[in-house]
């Protein structure tokens, strides 16, 4: 099947995610956590991009970014990806056995404002989501704990809107249902994630109508 169409644009934010082939366990363990650290310590000092938030889950990672040249984005999780699967075949010795991800990453265009903070929220929680911790920050490998002056040897990049005051408690609420859904489906089709009107005008601008329309076959007309 031919690849869907993707934006990786100067100056816009994007949401990415990859998930280990079949789902499967990309990090067994906190060596395999700060070994993916280190990748991505290294490639933030060789590409121009901004990293805002991210989380590393047992078995998928998400990234809130933004590219400072047309490409960036691409080129860096593309090395990320290639190097640290590199490194895992050589520290379990694997090599030849299969994919350690689904393939390439996923990503859509973010629109900078509330829906900015809706998407930092889903990612910074996406532990607790998961019941693996009892509060957000407490996730060692996301950026909440980091920007609470956690472990942590990634730099993040400035915000473009402030983090309020109370942020931590506000990263502690779930998301609503209406959220939640919008989310999905960004990811599940790759839409942009916006307002209405922000996303068919990104939609329109970066040719990606196609992923604002359902998946599957359309109807026939009876």
């Amino acid at each position: 099947m031919p690849r869907g169409l993707r934006c990786d644009v100067a100056g816009e934010i994007y949401h990415a995610l990859n998930r280990g082939n079949g789902r499967n366990t990309v990090f067994h363990k906190e060596e395999d956590y700060e070994a993916f650290e280190r990748v991505m310590v290294l490639g933030l000092a060789k590409f121009e991009v901004e990293l805002f938030c991210y989380q590393w889950m047992p078995n998928h990672w998400h990234m809130l970014l933004q590219p400072n040249v047309d490409d960036e984005m691409g080129r860096f999780l593309g090395w990320v990806t290639k190097t640290h699967t590199a490194r895992y075949h050589a520290h379990y010795q694997t090599t030849g056995e299969g994919h350690l991800y689904q393939g390439r990453f996923k990503s859509f265009p973010i629109e900078g404002d509330s829906h900015f903070l809706t998407c930092a929220r889903y990612v910074e929680r996406n532990a607790l989501t998961a019941n693996l911790v009892e509060r957000a920050e407490a996730w060692r490998w996301g950026s909440l704990s980091n920007w609470c002056g956690g472990d942590s040897k990634i730099e993040l990049s400035t915000w473009p809107f402030r983090r309020s005051a109370k942020w931590v408690e506000r990263a502690n609420l779930a998301l609503t249902a209406k959220e939640i859904k919008q989310f999905k489906k960004s990811i599940e089709r790759g839409c942009p994630f916006g307002s209405d009107d922000w996303v068919k005008r990104i939609a329109k601008k970066y040719k990606l109508e196609s992923t604002l329309r359902p998946i599957g076959r359309p109807k026939k007309l009876t």
